[in-house]
């Protein structure tokens, strides 16, 4: 089977070019893969795809920002979409070319704005993937009237929580679409997992107002006032950057609160610690506390929308505390720093819980999705809810791998054997 992904900008850093290499990556052990990118600005992507996997870019603004078509408004990618100010005429004409002469039997959409052109311009052919990195409540409301125009000519619609997939079948009228939670998923760590002894507490993600990495370090003054010796240890880099480094020094943490920079790949650090924490005020999956834990450690977070309830199971391999609630997060992470065998008991389960957030479970479902709509397209049937196929594949992980590759490999047969036929 070949699957294409369409994403925003593939030489870029964010968590939507994570995901979308680490299931590309996995998928191109099976199958032909491709990710094309709407935009380029560099000559090497910040982060390496399989190397079985052919990256091509549609339009490269090193040499075409000052195109005579870039320099108009775009009118197909939706004006109320977030990232509309980067595309033009000019994105419209080849995001349209590719999607009229791909060969994909699946062509996956990363975002509102190209799953607009997706449902809008794909051959009849092709099957119509489009995923949800964000929440449909995030949207804007003009955004949302948009995709729910064009979203029901889709053959699916994936998110990346039960919740958000729920509001999606809750509040959009998409009759025939099939609408699924499919997370995110981490590949296998390379590294042993963090033995939990190192008295320091890890954050990672963009330092931006959403991330409250402000509560993060207030809550943690009252850990260094109890524990000296312990630190917090925060990866990323944004425009906040200045006004936290003004906190720490005016909270004299200065020796316990650190701000190191963007680090990739993280795996190196999240095992030099011991506790993960994630103070967001909405976090749409939580891509950081599914890699923390896939490394031993508990993960201390806010209980915000939609993500963390869905990684975390409270008590047992990490803490979900009150959004904004400082006094909460202090206890939380306290409870962790004074008590070495929960600290360590927790860190093993969340090691063992979060293998279902692995390469295995997680391509699993998508090949069994794929699979089924290739298939309900070669037969002529329209795409609809299975009643629970992905469920099951979730619960049973590794197991149903070989299943599923044998339905797909019976499907692909039968459905290059009616092209053959067609030509």
């Amino acid at each position: 089977m070949k699957i294409s992904f369409l994403i925003h900008n593939a030489y870029g850093i964010g968590g939507t070019i994570t995901t979308t290499f680490n299931l590309a990556g996995a998928l191109a052990e099976r199958h032909e893969v491709e990710i094309v990118s709407a935009l380029r600005h560099r000559e090497s992507p910040n982060l390496r795809p399989d190397p079985r996997i052919r990256l091509r870019p549609l339009v490269d603004l090193r040499e075409e920002k000052e195109h005579p078509l870039h320099l108009r408004p775009a009118t197909v990618y939706p004006e109320s979409e977030y990232r509309y100010g980067q595309y033009s005429e000019l994105t419209d004409q080849r995001i349209a070319e590719y999607l009229r002469t791909t060969d994909a039997d699946v062509v996956v959409g990363t975002r509102p704005g190209l799953n607009v052109h997706l449902a809008l311009q794909a051959p009849a052919r092709t099957v119509r993937v489009a995923q949800e990195h964000l929440t449909l409540d995030n949207h804007h409301p003009r955004l949302r009237r948009v995709l729910r125009r064009v979203y029901p000519r889709l053959d699916a619609l994936t998110t990346v929580t039960h919740a958000d997939a729920a509001a999606y079948r809750r509040k959009m009228r998409l009759p025939g679409v099939r609408v699924e939670a499919l997370p995110n998923s981490v590949p296998d760590p390379s590294l042993p997992p963090a033995d939990g002894n190192a008295p320091v507490v890890v954050a990672a993600g963009r330092l931006v107002q959403v991330k409250r990495y402000d509560l993060l370090i207030e809550a943690f003054a009252a850990v260094a006032a109890e524990r000296p010796d312990w630190q917090l240890r925060i990866y990323g880099k944004g425009e906040e950057h200045d006004r936290l480094r003004r906190l720490i020094d005016e909270l004299g943490l200065y020796d316990n609160v650190f701000l190191m920079g963007a680090a990739i790949p993280m795996e190196a650090e999240w095992v030099k610690g011991s506790i993960a924490a994630a103070t967001s005020n909405f976090e749409p999956f939580g891509m950081t506390i599914v890699e923390a834990m896939r490394l031993g450690l508990p993960v201390v977070s806010t209980d915000c929308p939609h993500g963390p309830a869905e990684i975390i199971a409270d008590g047992e391999d990490g803490r979900l505390v009150p959004v904004g609630d400082r006094d909460a997060l202090s206890a939380a992470l306290l409870a962790l720093v004074r008590d070495d065998d929960k600290r360590r008991r927790m860190g093993r389960t969340a090691l063992e819980n979060s293998r279902r957030y692995g390469p295995g479970p997680v391509v699993a479902q998508a090949e069994e999705l794929f699979a089924g709509l290739v298939a309900a397209r070669s037969a002529g049937r329209p795409a609809s809810p299975p009643g629970g196929a992905s469920r099951l594949l979730v619960s049973r992980g590794y197991a149903a791998k070989d299943a599923v590759h044998t339905a797909l490999g019976t499907v692909m047969r039968s459905v290059r054997s009616g092209r053959k036929e067609e030509r």
